[in-house]
């Protein structure tokens, strides 16, 4: 039976709870306010199928893409409404246009994250946008298999881990799967999202929208974070740059990310997906033709190939597209291979949630130096001095 001994292995993709042929295995959530498997051992017959579906079980080596692209879709529209280039939404498209289904991660009525499924392509919007935070896949696997076993065409997103939890959990290959991971910094704890969200509240209202990557005004590049409220109308409620907003700011300094993050076996091709997305951050120099061409402050995806299955995917799709190389993506975007180190400051953290302030605790535990802020500002200057100058090149 499944045990969880050490939190760092278990990263919450919930396969173990859905192959378990007597449902003896119920999530419980931690102090932390990230969820773990549970056995009921006096149900439990000792079929080992939650072993041989946990993605702890077995770590795979590494493999680089066998091709890699900068890209972007060609409706303009849909490129501003996306995190980055829209590349989602247009692989969304075709499978719904052949009859099939699209699983994504959505905002439920608390604006906590779960994943679901449409049949439309009216559903694809909630999917669309990236969301820091952990999804609960719920049933969602059961789900995918049993439209794949009806001969629907499947396309399924979500994490490294969590598209890892799913092959293990099909246990075979479906030609009418395609999987799709996003590079992924890390899922941080929904219990302190659900704090912020708290302090939001008491401060303006109800919540009726949340965009953690908002780039109308600002561009891609320094994204903002908006929470809309039902109390203020014409766009009112709080709008911050990505760097200046507390929630954003822990975890950007990785404070309370999901014990497993700091260990994760699914980055670096190992999710046997089709397809990785992300964002293609240095195609300005990587592409400087594209660039020009396209605005890349609009947002540009990165699309790596893993199988002949996602090559063919991209290549009929309705974006521009430009094959670039593995080693220049990995250096502008370094989650791709990379999981970041636990920060001395986490435990202090979670020790002090309930003894300080949520605002107050982030910004006294992310605050920097004063002699790296000033780097960071000369470092920062220079290079949108560079920028203005290659684009006017």
């Amino acid at each position: 039976m499944i045990q969880i001994e050490e939190k760092q292995r278990c990263c919450g993709c919930e396969a173990c709870r859905q192959i378990c042929p007597k449902g003896c295995i119920r999530l419980e959530r931690d102090e932390e306010g990230f969820d773990y498997p549970i056995v009921d051992t006096d149900r439990c017959i000792e079929c080992h199928k939650c072993e041989r579906v946990c993605p702890f079980m077995k770590l795979d080596e590494p493999r680089k893409p066998q091709a890699v692209y900068a890209a972007c879709a060609t409706d303009e529209e849909l490129r501003r409404e996306s995190s980055s280039g829209g590349l989602f939404t247009l692989l969304a498209e075709d499978t719904l246009r052949r009859g099939g289904v699209v699983f994504g991660a959505r905002f439920d009525e608390a604006w906590s994250v779960c994943h679901d499924y449409t049949e439309t392509i009216e559903g694809l919007a909630p999917f669309r946008g990236s969301k820091y935070l952990q999804s609960r896949i719920g049933d969602s696997y059961q789900q995918a298999e049993q439209f794949l076993k009806e001969g629907r065409s499947v396309l399924f997103t979500g994490t490294p881990c969590q598209i890892k939890g799913l092959v293990n959990y099909l246990g075979r290959a479906y030609d009418n799967l395609t999987a799709v991971d996003v590079v992924c910094h890390g899922v941080p704890s929904p219990m302190v999202w659900q704090r912020y969200l708290a302090t939001l509240r008491a401060e303006q209202g109800e919540i009726k929208g949340v965009s953690f990557r908002d780039k109308s005004l600002s561009g891609w590049r320094r994204y903002n974070f908006v929470a809309q409220m039902a109390t203020h109308s014409g766009g009112g409620g709080v709008r911050q740059f990505y760097g200046d907003n507390i929630y954003m700011r822990g975890f950007l300094h990785d404070l309370y990310l999901r014990p497993s993050c700091y260990a994760c076996m699914a980055k670096g091709g190992r999710s046997h997906s089709d397809l990785t997305l992300g964002d293609y951050w240095g195609v300005e120099r990587t592409c400087p033709d594209l660039d020009r061409a396209l605005d890349e402050d609009k947002g540009t995806s990165v699309v790596m190939i893993h199988s002949e299955r996602g090559r063919s995917l991209l290549e009929g799709l309705p974006c521009h597209y430009q094959e670039t190389n593995y080693a220049s993506a990995l250096a502008g975007n370094p989650a791709i291979e990379r999981t970041v180190p636990e920060p001395p400051k986490r435990q202090l953290f979670f020790e002090q949630l309930d003894a300080e302030p949520l605002a107050q605790l982030i910004d006294r535990l992310t605050t920097i130096p004063l002699h790296q802020r000033l780097w960071r500002l000369l470092h920062h200057g220079a290079h949108r001095i560079k920028m203005r100058l290659h684009r006017l090149v």
